[in-house]
């Protein structure tokens, strides 16, 4: 095949990438832009195979905090609901001469006051049933606050490698060869320090009359550095050694291969190792372009500017 022909022999191949090897049975990419798996799973009960504690975790700010407003929105209704149905004469406090949609407002928001404990004293609970179901809607109460609390911790003390990574993988010209180039770069006030990279490389061939997923270790230029403070560019040469070597540009836009980055960092914030990945389809790979420069001296000569609007900026390039 004129395909196993261009991926050099001398390329080793990875044996535990921890993916399948059956390109038949995989679809799309690898690894998604955000570093997840793109796997979906079944053959298990939804409530039995999502932790749903890590999906609060994960979400958006702005999809955690809807769900959270939905949630007390419709638990309020629900017991005001339990309120008329008892009846609101047992409602002390509740005026009855009012319509309907007026006396129902007032069982709901008397419901909000014992969700949340507040307890104004406007109106209280007489008789049995409106005591028992008051008294467990307080507890009820206690125990979703107790959990949103929780969430909110989580959410905001969850180690995260504060990493964002260019759009795309380039192409570049490299002494007197190319190299494969992308670049990362830390774009809040962190401070990592202990930096190690690993990139490797997938992708779907036929052999022997069969397309099977090979998965290649890429040998970085620098592939740890002790303090990640500015923008970081991993470059892999592409030498005699690399499978990219034989690679045309007309190579990367008619085979199915992805580029998967893996960076670990510690976090002196989180006192912890934090993690990050993402990855490029050879679609997303610009052949023949480098990086513009991100940072500068400032005018003063007393600090470094990083400019973190820079770090998808590239120009073309010719490659011999």
């Amino acid at each position: 095949m004129v395909l196993l022909k261009k991926i050099n022999s001398k390329a080793k191949t990875n044996q535990n990438s921890g993916f399948g090897t059956n390109a038949n049975s995989y679809g799309g990419r690898f690894v998604n832009k955000n570093g997840t798996a793109n796997i979906e799973k079944r053959g298990m009960h939804l409530l039995r195979r999502i932790s749903w504690y890590h999906t609060m975790i994960e979400m958006p700010n702005w999809k955690f905090l809807s769900i959270l407003f939905a949630f007390y929105i419709a638990i309020n209704f629900i017991f005001a609901l339990l309120y008329y149905a008892i009846g609101i004469e047992h409602l002390d406090g509740i005026t009855t001469s009012g319509s309907v949609l007026n006396q129902f407002g007032q069982a709901y928001f008397f419901s909000a006051q014992t969700f949340t404990t507040v307890g104004y004293g406007h109106i209280s609970p007489t008789g049995f049933l409106t005591s028992v179901l008051s008294s467990a809607e307080a507890l009820i109460g206690l125990l979703c606050f107790a959990i949103a609390t929780g969430l909110f911790f989580g959410r905001f003390s969850k180690p995260t490698a504060f990493l964002k990574f260019s759009h795309h993988a380039l192409i570049s010209p490299y002494g007197q060869s190319k190299a494969l180039m992308l670049r990362l770069v830390p774009f809040k006030n962190t401070n990592f320090t202990d930096a190690t990279a690993k990139i490797a490389l997938g992708m779907s061939i036929e052999e022997n009359g069969k397309m099977i997923n090979k998965f290649y270790n890429l040998e970085l230029e620098l592939d740890h550095i002790n303090a990640l403070s500015l923008s970081w560019t991993l470059v892999h040469p592409i030498t005699e050694n690399s499978p990219l070597y034989n690679f045309t540009e007309e190579d990367f836009k008619k085979i199915h291969g992805e580029i998967m980055v893996f960076i670990s960092t510690f976090d002196d914030m989180f006192s912890n190792t934090v993690a990050a990945s993402t990855s490029y389809t050879f679609n997303e790979i610009v052949y023949g372009a480098k990086f513009e420069t991100m940072y500068n001296r400032s005018e003063d000569s007393t600090k470094t500017i990083l400019h973190l609007d820079k770090l998808n900026h590239f120009e073309a390039v010719n490659l011999a």
